[in-house]
């Protein structure tokens, strides 16, 4: 559990609350079901026109790892590594079949048999550099749903907020409108810069974050998996991979 994520959100929802009660507005003053509409469900409508369907369903998918993200072990999988290059250099690469098949990351796991079955380590590197680039655009993809999010949330909080003033335009006859009218008017462009600065564009780095560190160890994973192709020293293999962690 990422807890920088959960406590970012519930530090979001009181500034919000408090603020508005320090203010004078009151918790009442953020709840409005016009804005509402008009916002989130704009927003929504707008996401789903800009994103294609597979895009949308993928960043719906890994928003939880904003707040959970995939288990990263990079010192387990640099001794895990070393150990299969001694294996390999004592044993041969057929050695390693065994390894194959108790694998569960599908990436590592294909690198294992290619390196089984005697790929020359350029084919190796070629076939998982061009996955590990595939799938990484696609999660950028998903990440940047919510930043396509971020972007329209508050204009559609401006387009609330003219609205509401025209509502309130209708009613210049009735003075004891106008306050509440211009109050709940302001109230979308809250939900729309609320949403996009305190959620939508943090949620959308915070994925890219997580995603960079996926690729970095899947680049590590590659280099391990190159080196024992090469059959370098385990040593060697160790001091290298170890230059990938932080």
């Amino acid at each position: 559990m990422d807890k920088l994520s959960v406590i970012g959100v519930v530090l979001a929802l009181f500034a919000l609350i408090v603020g508005s009660i320090l203010k004078g507005a009151g918790v009442a003053s953020l709840v409005n079901s016009a804005a509402f509409t008009i916002v989130v469900i704009g927003t929504t409508a707008s996401i789903l026109l800009h994103t294609p369907p597979v895009t949308f369903k993928h960043g719906m998918r890994i928003v939880k790892w904003a707040f959970k993200p995939p288990l990263q072990d990079p010192a387990a999988l640099i001794a895990r590594i070393v150990e299969w290059s001694g294996v390999a250099r004592k044993q041969g690469l057929l050695a390693l079949e065994s390894v194959v098949q108790s694998e569960e990351d599908p990436f590592l796991k294909k690198g294992l048999q290619m390196l089984v079955d005697g790929t020359e380590p350029e084919m190796i590197r070629n076939i998982l550099e061009v996955e590990l680039q595939t799938s990484e655009h696609f999660d950028q993809q998903g990440a940047k749903v919510f930043e396509g999010m971020g972007i329209y949330a508050p204009t559609l909080g401006i387009i609330g907020a003219v609205l509401g003033l025209i509502a309130v335009m209708k009613n210049l006859a009735d003075p004891s409108k106008l306050g509440p009218g211009i109050a709940a008017a302001f109230t979308a462009t809250i939900y729309g810069i609320g949403l996009a600065n305190l959620f939508f564009l943090p949620i959308a780095n915070k994925l890219k974050a997580v995603i960079a560190d996926q690729v970095r160890m899947r680049e590590m994973m590659i280099e391990g998996l190159i080196a024992i192709s090469q059959g370098e020293n385990p040593r060697n293999i160790e001091v290298k991979l170890q230059g990938f962690v932080h």
